[in-house]
């Protein structure tokens, strides 16, 4: 049974080893990219407070964001923190359904961050292929995008679930001796790397299991609906999973939309937010989206609320507190996915884990290529032992 599987597992791991690789290595930048953007992008994220502190109105600081990209390049998003000190932002993108790489899926996408004392634009940032986004999308999509690498990320995460738990089955040791080289390194000087290597594959794979799986599992939830589905379904004990009514602004009730009385109400309504993301509405019948979170904290504990744009009246407001089992399990996902569920231990927990997810493919095909050698040396051996034996019982002629 266990040659049968360790031929799975070897397969398998051949197939989808330099997808996971990348995938473990993105994986670490993604931990902490919410930490190291404010350090590598200090100059545009942070503003010198002027005297008296005084903030220019937020449709003016909407405008002269739109300005300064050009009225082809529809603001959608404004990312306004409340610390003094932090610049406003906005973004716009625009993607083709229809393009196969990411360079042609995703057609632009550009963030403006402006001194919300001032209104001088401080940078107009190409998001598109800004580092860290690369990173995200390299993580997501191998930067082939959804069409073609989503598909190669979600099958690789399929297959790497597999060989999480047929590695754990070829791990279980079969004896108690056998027992003593699975939980522990003890190498001399005299081991050689192939054993190192074995161990360092082994050992750190059987520590990193379950880590491993339930970021696996958490980037399933991500790609497939019937995964989420079914995680929120388990959570709510059997019960379906009921989407909220569609949410829609009243184009009968006199006004303009105005960011100014929707972020004014949004932070009265949710005083624990820090940072504030405000939809820009594509039309007149949408609502305005806010998400009010708290940075450092996870995003699950960030409030959801939803504004008539015409009248900047609330119309539905929710905190973790109020969503149902299967919705909390859903909303805290991407938590659990970059560790962030348990705040920065956590995100060091994914770190390792991602790091060590890398290396198991590079350990493994080192493995597979020693015992690959192996078994073709040892034909040739046997033909040149072969080859002696026959000399040496050649019978000597007579003179």
């Amino acid at each position: 049974m266990k040659k049968t599987i360790l031929k799975l597992h070897r397969w398998l791991g051949l197939t989808s080893g330099l997808v996971v690789f990348i995938l473990g290595i993105t994986g670490c930048l993604y931990a902490f990219i919410d930490e190291l953007k404010p350090v590598v992008y200090r100059q545009r994220m942070f503003v010198e407070v002027p005297e008296g502190g005084r903030r220019l109105p937020m449709n003016v600081i909407r405008e002269k964001a739109q300005a300064a990209i050009g009225k082809a390049y529809k603001l959608q998003l404004a990312e306004v923190p409340v610390a003094a000190n932090r610049s406003v932002s906005f973004r716009t993108l625009k993607v083709n359904p229809d393009g196969l790489l990411y360079a042609t899926y995703m057609e632009y996408f550009y963030r403006i961050y402006v001194d919300p004392y001032t209104g001088v634009v401080l940078k107009i940032e190409n998001t598109k292929w800004e580092f860290f986004s690369t990173v995200v999308n390299l993580h997501i999509n191998l930067l082939l995008g959804p069409k073609i690498g989503a598909t190669i990320v979600n099958w690789s995460v399929l297959i790497f679930v597999v060989m999480l738990i047929s590695g754990i089955v070829l791990w279980w040791p079969g004896n108690k001796a056998a027992a003593k080289q699975r939980f522990s390194f003890k190498w001399k000087t005299t081991t050689k790397w192939k054993r190192k290597n074995y161990d360092l594959h082994n050992i750190l794979g059987f520590y990193s299991m379950i880590i491993l799986l339930v970021i696996a599992i958490s980037g399933l939830v991500f790609s497939y609906q019937w995964v989420s589905n079914g995680i929120q379904w388990i959570a709510n004990g059997g019960k379906p999973v009921v989407l909220p009514a569609p949410v829609l602004s009243d184009t009968t009730h006199p006004g303009t939309y105005s960011l100014e009385k929707i972020l004014a109400d949004a932070v009265v309504k949710a005083p624990e937010g820090t940072t504030f993301f405000v939809g820009i509405p594509k039309d007149s019948k949408t609502a305005v989206s806010v998400f009010a979170r708290r940075d450092g904290k996870p995003l699950y504990k960030a409030v959801r609320m939803q504004y008539d744009q015409h009248s900047a009246a609330m119309l539905t407001r929710r905190s973790f507190a109020d969503m149902s089992n299967g919705e909390r399990i859903n909303a805290m996902n991407y938590d659990i996915h970059v560790g962030a569920v348990l705040g920065i231990p956590g995100k060091i927990l994914a770190f390792l884990a991602s790091l060590i997810a890398a290396s198991l493919p590079v350990t493994g095909f080192y493995i597979w290529w020693g015992r690959r050698n192996k078994k073709q040396a040892k034909p040739q051996a046997d033909k040149s032992n072969q080859l002696k034996r026959t000399r040496q019982e050649k019978p000597v002629p007579l003179k």
